[in-house]
């Protein structure tokens, strides 16, 4: 990685999903700010959620679908019997998904080439018959998933698993100029936009996250090849090779 000594990076995410990019940041001289401006919160109705987990258990569902690292804990903290063991396939949207469903003893049998919603619709074939598939999402996800599997014949269930909520910037974090800020998802990026404004160039880890940047009114300056800690600090160094 290309040196970054004097480089000032906006890295928006809990220190303990931060920690592997903070590290690496870190490592190529990069001075690092570490403060979330969303957190996830509990579902209005989680006995919407355990039904849904009790019926994966029990065997109603042919798929789940995981989105998010924050949809595995909320399924695991909702379920009474090991998810493991639910006579169900898992599709998982990346890397952090696949290894949030290893550490719960679960294998994701599909995974898309591109972690996208659109990707992981395109990577399931048309049913043979009546399916069900679980979509545990946050609360501010698009319908992308719901629509796409019900146009190929699948019967998607849609259950809110958390919920995204804002969490404010310290006022110093929020008025600090720096070359880069890391953006990991649409709610980070509106989020960017409405506390630290739109002037700073930001690095996305994917297209959805890069598009609802540019809606937000960011300058995006890179986006990452793939979900992973180690592609997101290479396009950081690309995004500081093209700044001033």
């Amino acid at each position: 990685m290309t040196d970054l000594t004097g480089r000032t990076v906006l890295l928006p995410r809990s220190p303990g999903r931060a920690a592997g990019l903070e590290a690496l940041l870190r490592h190529a001289g990069a001075e690092v700010t570490v403060a979330p401006v969303i957190e996830r919160a509990p579902a209005d109705d989680p006995e919407a959620l355990a039904t849904a987990v009790a019926d994966v258990v029990a065997g109603r569902y042919t798929w789940v679908v995981i989105t998010s690292v924050n949809a595995v804990d909320a399924l695991a903290a909702a379920a009474r019997a090991p998810l493991a063991d639910a006579p169900v396939r898992w599709a998982a949207v990346g890397p952090a998904t696949v290894r949030a469903l290893a550490a719960a003893g679960i294998t994701a049998e599909l995974v898309p080439d591109e972690a996208t919603a659109d990707s992981l619709v395109s990577a399931f074939a048309a049913p043979s018959g009546p399916a069900r598939v679980l979509l545990p999402l946050g609360d501010l996800a698009r319908p992308t998933l719901r629509d796409g599997l019900a146009a190929l014949g699948w019967q998607p269930d849609v259950v809110t698993a958390y919920r995204t909520v804002r969490s404010d910037l310290p006022d110093d974090v929020a008025r600090r100029r720096y070359d880069v800020v890391v953006v990991t998802s649409g709610s980070v990026a509106r989020e960017i936009a409405a506390q630290h404004g739109t002037v700073t160039p930001v690095v996305a880890i994917g297209r959805p996250s890069a598009e609802a940047a540019h809606a937000a009114g960011l300058t995006v300056a890179a986006v990452a090849d793939h979900p992973t800690d180690a592609a997101i600090a290479a396009a950081v160094t690309t995004a500081c090779e093209g700044a001033p």
